[in-house]
């Protein structure tokens, strides 16, 4: 790993502190390095709030050491006026004579013009360094804006038999049936204070009523989304408690509450593009997919997956709900004790 690499790679452990607080902004993370010593650090908190750069700027203590330092960052410094001023006129305000840039910003408001006006500065600026790494950080936000819909995990536990549940159809209402274990629970929380917004389907909300809240993490509660084509989910479900905002999707006509909103697809069409098209437009970065097998498998078949996520834990049913087919191989294997977790990347998109 060169020097480069190093101080960037400083970038990206910063940036990821931003996760789950500065959706729908890009985590972002800048060192400030003079004399081979970092004098700044930054990252991007939370939208609406300072970018990392700016943080960065702010931590130095003697800002005349500036003028001959090298600023690191993970994303492209922006040129536009959002909710902050442009940091690139940051930047050349401070005369920071050399700018490292992990990747390109694919925004259409910044998209290369950060770059071009440090270079019109006199600014030596370098693109490129880790830039893999740089755009897997933010890949919810490169897919938002490079293909105009959220970015989709799916996330299941089946067993080693490859079920995701007991032949429930017989049985009016029950408990979920737990097929992983404690720690991979918290892992799935954990998840859920990361991601914008949380999908079911009406029988996973008839049969399980979850909550589809964090509860065993600290963090952001998910947008929770269902899927109820005849509006036929009674009112005592978890999910209407309007303690969290809730989208319901019917072909009904319903009138909304606080924390409750009903809005209609048409379900006689293919919903998956009309429900993507609908939260790209709600500034929905990213979906978790938690829903029952058709819903999931739906995802798969019309290819609107970026990851999945697979708990198999140690039981078996014999019979049952059979789990989603992957069309590839896992990426990562990784044991949590008795249950194994595997992770799955959609290498079509």
């Amino acid at each position: 790993m060169n020097t480069a690499e190093k101080y960037m790679n400083r970038c990206l452990e910063l940036a990821r502190l931003g996760a789950g607080d500065a959706a729908p902004n890009p985590m972002v993370g800048s060192v400030i390095v003079h004399d081979g010593k970092i004098i700044g650090e930054g990252y991007h908190r939370r939208c609406g709030g300072p970018h990392a750069e700016v943080n960065a700027v702010n931590s130095v203590k003697n800002k005349a050491l500036l003028k001959s330092s090298t600023m690191y960052v993970s994303l492209e410094p922006c040129a536009h006026y959002g909710k902050t001023p442009p940091c690139s006129d940051l930047i050349i305000k401070h005369q920071i004579p050399h700018v490292v840039v992990g990747s390109v910003d694919p925004f259409a408001e910044v998209a290369g013009r950060g770059i071009e006006k440090m270079k019109r500065a006199g600014i030596k600026v370098e693109v490129g360094i880790l830039e893999k790494e740089c755009l897997w950080l933010n890949r919810r936000f490169f897919t938002f804006h490079e293909k105009k819909r959220p970015y989709i995990l799916l996330k299941w536990a089946q067993t080693l038999d490859g079920f995701i549940d007991v032949d429930r159809s017989h049985v009016a209402a029950t408990q979920p049936t737990w097929i992983s274990n404690e720690l991979s629970r918290r892992q799935v929380h954990k998840q859920r204070t990361e991601e914008a917004a949380i999908l079911i389907g009406t029988n996973t909300a008839l049969k399980d009523n979850p909550s589809l809240t964090v509860r065993a993490w600290d963090g952001n509660q998910p947008l929770r989304l269902v899927l109820d084509r005849e509006n036929r989910l009674p009112e005592n479900l978890h999910l209407k408690d309007g303690t969290v905002p809730t989208i319901v999707f019917t072909t009904k006509e319903v009138p909304s509450k606080p924390n409750l909103e009903f809005v209609q697809l048409d379900f006689h069409s293919n919903i998956l593009p009309q429900l993507l098209q609908f939260l790209h437009s709600r500034d929905v970065q990213s979906v978790v997919v938690e829903g029952g097998y058709h819903v999931l498998q739906s995802f798969l078949d019309e290819g609107f997956w970026d990851e999945a996520h697979v708990f198999i834990g140690n039981t078996v049913f014999v019979e049952g709900v059979r789990a989603p087919n992957l069309p590839c191989p896992p990426l990562n294997n990784e044991n949590m004790h008795d249950t194994m977790y595997k992770f799955f990347i959609n290498s079509n998109q």
